[in-house]
């Protein structure tokens, strides 16, 4: 999918030189829908939104993110947030897209529109209460939009939590319970922050432990009131409620003790309204509530955190013979970057800053190499028999270029040998010292994807990231497939992915109207690199990797 800009982060273009670069506004922006279209036979529509945005004069939205996938659901209720930098001197547009996602689909081209509504940051955050609400385009169903500023905080809270006695709600087996925690507005509505996964047939759930950041939890504001319900999942989307209670942070961190326990009545309001005797429908209990300071990227880095980089390249038939003007690989004599050339630039200008000794590994794969000409998909793009690192940006591209006059172009196209590669040196690294990002840049259409699956699902537990550019106007599909936004990625043999560690972006979408060059360049890295601050915090928060001070 094309990523989303990192929050604060200009578009290409938006620099001024000369002007005054003035202080923006966090905004956090919440979505629900109402009343939607049914577009499924057999259940009701599967609704996601994905929001675009575009800033002062460019004409091009850029996608900012894909909210989660919410099953059988005509009156959805996102949990996903988004943040976007609120300017007030510049004319900021938005763009909701409603679809009814089919998971087994990866484009969006071939997704059901459920409608679109279309404006500005402006309105949303003038709206009274913050609360937006419009018709949707071309379909029935209305978007509702809360947008909050978000206070500074770096606090994240670590909850676990039980459930113990809850009602029965299902006439043949026992409930299958989940929690929503929602948060209050200024109108004294709610809105969801987070669900838990579902623990199926229990009247006594467990949940798995999760961390949430108090500023999407509260906004920093740790007496803010919370919901938090307990539901009943059924799989055509009309989930029961068990009950609810209501609490905040100061609360839920409060040491629990044998006199007080932190437990909380679970109360369904329509039975108690029902009946005389009523006492509640069961107990959420806390079992640990821990707030901690959530370290960021920049901590990681000033704390010696080091960035590697490798690029694989493919040299697939299907990219046309080097020597045609037609190729996705020809070399312009009058110097004009082909495609390849151009995500290189734009991930490593900007990589190699990362990385103190600017030693870059280049790999290619889908060639015929010599001397004996067989087939590769591991090569080392410089030449070297056992040396694939190369000097910079320039000794990456200089290492390109020797490829294209010494292999012969053939195929098909792998992934999983290069994924592999870069995996062997992350597992046997020093931990929280290192981070390996391997950019894949490709033409066609993968192979190998159930290895390629699998080597990724392996990769997430370690310290390292994919990016893969596609280039050309082939089908990309699988490649947003294996970006696995919408759901957590799988093998064939039903293991999940620990994280996503994949960002898939197709080159000409990203760089729009920009030519060959250093704006072009500017458009994919904003594109390509937003995500990865997120996935080596992700990384390192998973394994227990606090920051170290930074070197004074």
């Amino acid at each position: 999918m094309t990523a989303p800009p990192a929050p604060g982060v200009l578009h290409p273009g938006a620099f001024r030189p000369g002007a005054v670069a003035l202080p923006s506004s966090l905004v956090e922006v919440s979505i629900c829908c109402s009343g939607l279209r049914d577009l499924d036979i057999m259940s009701k529509s599967d609704p996601c939104c994905i929001l675009y945005l575009a800033e002062g004069m460019a004409t091009q939205f850029f996608e900012v993110g894909r909210t989660e996938v919410i099953k059988n659901n005509l009156n959805p209720e996102f949990a996903t947030k988004f943040q976007i930098s609120y300017k007030f001197e510049e004319k900021q547009r938005l763009k909701f897209d409603i679809y009814d996602w089919d998971v087994k689909v990866a484009s969006v081209q071939e997704q059901d529109f459920l409608g679109r509504v279309e404006c500005t940051v402006g309105e949303l955050v003038s709206a009274p209460n913050r609360k937006f609400q419009r018709k949707l385009s071309e379909s029935s169903g209305v978007l509702s939009v809360t947008a909050e500023e978000l206070a500074a905080c770096r606090e994240v809270l670590t909850l676990s939590l039980s459930a113990r006695k809850v009602d029965k709600k299902d006439f043949f087996s026992k409930s299958d319970p989940f929690l929503a925690i929602s948060r209050v507005n200024e109108d004294n509505s709610y809105t969801v922050v987070h669900r838990t996964e579902v623990v199926k047939r229990s009247l006594n759930p467990d949940w798995r432990s999760f961390t949430v950041p108090l500023v999407k939890l509260c906004n920093g504001d740790k007496q803010r009131s919370l919901r938090l319900e307990c539901l009943d999942w059924d799989n055509d989307g009309s989930h029961d409620s068990i009950g609810a209670c209501h609490a905040n942070v100061a609360r839920l961190v409060q040491p629990a003790s044998a006199a007080a326990p932190n437990t909380y009545a679970l109360i369904n309001e329509r039975k108690k309204a029902k009946k005389r005797r009523y006492k509640d429908s069961g107990t959420l209990v806390v079992n640990s509530a821990r707030l901690t300071v959530q370290a960021t990227f920049l901590d990681y880095i000033q704390g010696g955190l080091q960035l590697h980089f490798t690029v694989a390249v493919d040299f697939t038939a299907s990219n046309g013979n080097p020597a045609d003007p037609r190729s996705l690989h020809y070399r312009d004599p009058r110097g004009a970057d082909n495609q390849y050339v151009t995500a290189i630039r734009a991930v490593g200008d900007i990589i190699q800053d990362y990385d103190s000794d600017k030693m870059f590994p280049c790999l290619g794969f889908g060639a015929r190499v010599p001397p004996t000409g067989q087939v590769s998909h591991e090569f080392f793009l410089n030449g070297h028999p056992t040396d694939p690192y190369c000097r910079g940006v320039d000794g990456v591209l200089q290492a390109y270029y020797n490829a294209l006059n010494t292999v012969q172009l053939y195929g098909p196209t792998c992934f999983a040998p290069a994924i592999r590669h870069v995996a062997r040196f992350a597992s046997t690294c020093e931990p929280g010292k290192h981070y390996f990002v391997l950019l894949i840049i490709t033409d066609g259409i993968i192979t190998d994807q159930p290895d390629t699956v699998a080597a990724l699902v392996d990769a997430s537990a370690l310290p390292m990231s994919v990016i893969i550019v596609g280039v050309g106007s082939e089908d990309f599909s699988a490649m947003e497939y294996l970006d696995a936004d919408n759901q957590r990625l799988r093998d064939s043999r039903g293991r999940a992915a620990a994280r996503d560690i994949v960002q898939f972006v197709e080159l000409q979408r990203a760089t729009g109207q920009h030519a060959p060059g250093p704006a072009a360049q500017a458009a994919l890295a904003d594109l390509v690199l937003t995500e990865l601050p997120g996935q080596v915090v992700s990384y390192m928060a998973q394994h227990g990797k606090t920051a170290p001070p930074a070197a004074t």
